[in-house]
């Protein structure tokens, strides 16, 4: 089953199956480390709902739910 990362409940993880989104946004992403076979663990969730956090590649991340949208995942 594929969804976005931003779909992704708290203490889930998933595996990266593409990312969406263009030019500088796509790069800032893959730069993070989060890309396509990657493996995200989603940490916690700030009670507005934005940011999100998640430990990838061994190391804790916090990103925006919009940048999140544009990461689609398996569960």
């Amino acid at each position: 089953m594929t969804t976005n990362l931003r779909e992704v409940q708290i203490g889930n993880t998933c595996k990266v199956v593409k990312l969406h989104g263009e030019g500088a946004v796509k790069r800032r992403i893959m730069d993070m480390g989060i890309t396509k076979g990657t493996e995200v663990y989603v940490r916690k969730v700030a009670p507005l709902g934005d940011p999100i956090e998640v430990t990838v590649r061994g190391y804790e991340l916090s990103i925006r739910k919009a940048d999140a949208e544009t990461v689609e995942v398996e569960i």
